[in-house]
């Protein structure tokens, strides 16, 4: 489906060539406004994608005040066009937090570009509100023990305990083994240690927490965890807590 924007621009023939360049782009100008007033009551009808909004435009309320005022109805992105580049306008354009700016005189390229970079911001924004949605969620319900969820790029993995082998820390990173991938993400292992169930969890080196159900054989202070080759030393600090942790004949 195309892209549908709304052009604010209260110069005809500047409008009319932004048209053409959308439309030549493969955009869709779902409507076009030449005051503030129009562009808002536009937006609010129309619903577009993304605004092009020209910040000094004729009537009683500028670009950035109808960009702020289409902000707090619908959530889509603003790119600013203006021919002003000095430092007050842009601090000014600066508070309706735009997703891009484009300065006159422009060529196609400058549109095109400006608009794909601020589609691509503004998905990315998204992405993350719906992840910090839904972690509130969780947060806000009791949590299932028997699972967790581990953050890979921008989705987030649902690893039952049974899967989860051990947890390893490398530097500023923390990396998840599971018995069929391994996760990294940026936590410390205090962290990490908190959040995992202390019934099947356990803390056997500054840098290693195993599942106790998990592990296969101990020999040598070296624990062999199932289904992989490697062993994992347990420090000298935690021997104890392991051995009250086990049943040993």
């Amino acid at each position: 489906m195309p892209i549908n924007i709304l052009v604010t621009e209260d110069e005809v023939i500047v409008r009319k060539d932004i048209e053409r360049c959308l439309t030549s782009l493969g955009y869709n100008v779902v409507a076009s406004a030449d005051n503030g007033e129009d562009a808002i009551e536009l937006a609010l009808k129309h619903k577009p994608d993304l605004a092009l909004m020209d910040i000094m435009i004729k009537g009683n309320m500028n670009g950035i005040a109808a960009a702020e005022e289409i902000k707090r109805n619908i959530d889509i992105p603003v790119v600013f066009l203006t021919a002003y580049a000095d430092e007050n306008t842009l601090s000014e354009a600066k508070m309706a937090e735009p997703h891009g700016y484009i300065l006159k005189p422009f060529k196609d390229v400058d549109i095109q570009t400006a608009i794909e970079m601020a589609l691509h911001k503004h998905s990315k924004e998204q992405e993350l509100k719906m992840e910090s949605d839904f972690l509130r969620s969780m947060a806000e319900h009791k949590v299932d023990t028997e699972i967790i969820f581990v953050k890979n790029r921008s989705r987030l993995m649902r690893v039952k305990n049974e899967d989860l082998l051990f947890i390893e820390a490398l530097k500023d990173y923390v990396v998840v083994h599971t018995r069929t991938e391994s996760y990294t993400i940026h936590s410390t292992m205090k962290e990490v240690e908190r959040k995992l169930n202390s019934n099947l969890f356990i803390r056997v080196h500054r840098s290693f927490i195993v599942n106790l159900e998990a592990i296969e054989s101990i020999k040598y202070s070296m624990i062999k965890m199932e289904d992989i080759e490697k062993e994992i030393p347990v420090g000298g600090s935690y021997k104890d807590v392991l051995a009250s942790r086990i049943n040993l004949l």
